[in-house]
């Protein structure tokens, strides 16, 4: 006897269904103007990934700044500076995973915008000193939080993966300006640090990316009959 309980709770999409959230979530990214407000959040998760690696690694956060243009910045003291460093691309593509994997337990959307919600504030109280990053961030604990009262999950749990395929497809392409800049940003800074060139940095931060989007796709449950 089948029992319906499990698929109740669970919202892990069709092939279909994830394909299309997938260009959903490619094209809002290409997209010139509407795709800024997104990048916020791959900016947000790349320095929040810097400060949690200096945290785990001794060392303290000072500050976070995030720009209009989806750049960022996290000031730091102290911690191992190598974790640090690898750990901006390498965490936004997990957290973007994270997200996709949470938003496919349909019983625990609410706990997980939540989590990022309070995520999201405690970075605001904690670390944001400008009002530019005070604004993306209480825009982005909106879009987190306010979602909390309605109670149609399908959808919130359809935006959510989206958001997490979008975070990841970011984390992909965002390492590879890196490939023009010899003196600036992570994988130089890294090569500084290592000795180990910028580009194989870069390499590294694009196959883990990848590889997020396939544990993604490994996700998918293709016994699930397609939506019409």
């Amino acid at each position: 006897m089948h029992d319906p309980k499990p698929a109740r709770l669970s919202a892990i999409p069709s092939k279909g269904l994830f394909f299309f959230e997938l260009l959903i979530a490619f094209l809002i990214t290409k997209l010139p103007i509407i795709s800024i407000p997104f990048k916020w959040f791959e900016s947000y998760f790349h320095e929040i990934s810097h400060g949690l690696a200096a945290i785990a690694s001794g060392g303290i956060v000072t500050q976070i700044q995030l720009f209009p243009n989806g750049a960022g910045l996290c000031f730091t003291q102290g911690g191992f500076a190598p974790f640090i460093t690898f750990s901006g691309y390498f965490g936004a593509a997990l957290w973007g995973y994270i997200i996709f994997l949470l938003a496919t337990w349909r019983a625990g959307i609410k706990f997980t915008l939540g989590i990022l919600g309070t995520t999201v504030l405690a970075s605001l109280i904690f670390w944001a000193r400008d009002l530019l990053t005070i604004f993306i961030l209480i825009s982005l604990a909106v879009v987190f939080l306010m979602p909390l009262k309605f109670n149609n999950f399908a959808w919130l749990n359809s935006l959510l993966r989206t958001l997490g395929l979008m975070i990841v497809l970011n984390a992909m392409a965002s390492p590879t300006i890196l490939f023009g800049l010899s003196t600036q940003g992570d994988a130089a800074k890294l090569s500084q640090l290592t000795w180990l060139p910028a580009w194989l940095w870069v390499i590294i931060w694009l196959v883990f990316s990848c590889t997020m989007l396939w544990m993604c796709w490994r996700r998918v449950d293709d016994k699930k009959p397609e939506t019409v």
